[in-house]
């Protein structure tokens, strides 16, 4: 069990690194461009650009949020349970979670196709969608993997 959550661990790390990335080359984009337009000469298509790299941002720091438990919990309910109903709960509201990731990757996955039949791309700067949409496809699948270790965690007692 230690392996796979290593593992998990890993490339939940791994796509954080590409979100602080992206998020650090958006920062730069419109910092550069503000200046830009300062002396009249724009970065063209920082709109389109700040759009896609958002999504990237978001979608890859999801997996690792979820592992460090980042997300708002409101817990004045759930402390006055029992502990076997509090593990009951959690479980659910994984499985729960884990339901809804699989559907939102199935049909990224699904959008990802027909913008990549139709050859849908940014009116600027002529950048593909598809790829946004495989790569948050692909990141909602390890939250997926991640909600599934936390199970794993919780009947294992590891849990915090």
């Amino acid at each position: 069990m230690d392996a796979v959550l290593g593992c998990v661990e890993k490339v939940s790390k791994w796509m954080q690194a590409v979100s602080c990335v992206a998020l650090t080359c958006l920062m730069l984009l419109t910092t550069i461009d503000v200046i830009g337009r300062t002396f009249g000469h724009p970065i063209i298509g920082t709109y389109e650009l700040v759009g896609l790299g958002g999504a990237v941002v978001l979608g890859f720091a999801i997996p690792m949020t979820s592992w460090m438990r980042g997300h708002i919990f409101v817990d004045t309910f759930y402390r006055k349970l029992s502990n076997p109903v509090q593990i009951g709960f959690n479980v659910i509201t994984r499985l729960i979670s884990i339901t809804l990731f699989v559907l939102i990757a199935w049909n990224l996955l699904k959008l990802g196709y027909e913008l990549h039949t139709a050859g849908e791309v940014t009116l600027t700067r002529h950048l593909p969608f598809y790829p946004v949409a495989y790569g948050l496809a692909v990141c909602c699948f390890v939250q997926c993997v991640v909600l599934l270790c936390d199970i794993l965690k919780i009947a294992g007692g590891r849990y915090e």
